[in-house]
């Protein structure tokens, strides 16, 4: 994950407005905007009535977006699907940009899940003024006396903020946590070779002990004495190959513990996130959305 804490590069600014900083975030919205748009246009044209492998894929995905949708807000909300889709598709490409190494995560900028927060108050907003009228709407604020008027603005006002600063947090703090651990696992590289090194003789058990391991992991079928076998044997051939000034240093702690963390932080905690923000957005729209009086809700 590329989470820079001083936020992102500014690659120029356009004179325009007191000045428009053209960031690496814009970067990374702008690629992500133009893979989606492909992916859709390619996805939805030529559509056929026996569909093939890949148009299955894609109903499938479709439909269990609808669905979701309708079982959380309800038949008559149905509409907001390219909505709720679009934030879920953004927000999962924004954590997992990242990865590339050389795009920074859109969602590791506080600016983006703040927009899409703003854009769904907004969406409320607009639907309970039109449902209740502008009067009854602001009304509502000094209900159910005048004294709690000002939290119940503040409460208005805390709910994008807490959606935006949720999917924030999460994301930012994961990359700080796997940026530590990385850290740590280049200071312990450093520490344990330091001690295979120190003499030709302790690579060579380290490597020996290894391969009398695996050779008798494999004749038990244990499968975790042959791992730890191949595990000491790198080690020592390491170790020996700093001791003879192969390479001044290895940081073999930093090879794979990392990909399991990014597994986690930029996989899993990416699609938790993502689908978190668009629940919330569709809780909140729904409770703005309730369906016409006199009709069963589906």
């Amino acid at each position: 994950m590329n989470i820079e804490v001083n936020g992102p590069y500014i690659y120029f600014q356009i004179p325009i407005f007191g000045g428009i900083n053209v960031t690496q975030t814009m970067l990374s919205l702008l690629v992500i905007t133009i893979l989606l748009s492909i992916a859709a246009y390619f996805l939805g044209r030529n559509l056929k009535t026996r569909p093939g492998k890949l148009q299955v894929l894609t109903e499938k995905g479709v439909n269990m977006l609808r669905g979701m949708v309708v079982d959380t807000m309800g038949a008559h909300n149905v509409h907001w699907t390219p909505y709720i889709g679009t934030i879920f598709l953004s927000s999962i490409c924004g954590s997992l940009i990242g990865i590339t190494g050389f795009l920074r995560s859109t969602t590791a900028d506080l600016s983006v899940p703040m927009t899409w927060a703003i854009l769904t108050t907004a969406i409320i907003w607009y639907n309970s003024i039109k449902r209740n009228g502008f009067l009854k709407w602001l009304k509502g604020f000094t209900e159910p006396t005048a004294v709690m008027t000002p939290m119940n603005i503040i409460s208005e006002i805390a709910q994008p903020v807490s959606m935006a600063f949720r999917h924030f947090g999460n994301v930012v703090g994961g990359g700080v946590i796997t940026s530590i651990l990385y850290t740590a696992l280049g200071l312990g590289s450093a520490a344990l070779m330091r001690v295979l090194s120190g003499t030709i003789v302790i690579p060579i058990i380290v490597a020996l002990l290894g391969v009398l391991l695996f050779v008798f992991g494999k004749k038990t079928n244990k499968v975790f004495r042959w791992i730890v076998g191949i595990v000491f044997f790198v080690l020592g051939v390491c170790g020996g190959l700093v001791y003879l000034n192969v390479f001044t240093e290895l940081p073999i702690l930093q090879f794979g513990i990392p990909a399991v963390l990014s597994l986690y932080f930029d996989l899993f905690s990416g699609f938790v996130q993502a689908f978190v923000f668009s629940l919330l957005s569709m809780i909140y729209i729904a409770g703005a959305c309730p369906p016409p009086e006199g009709e069963n809700q589906q």
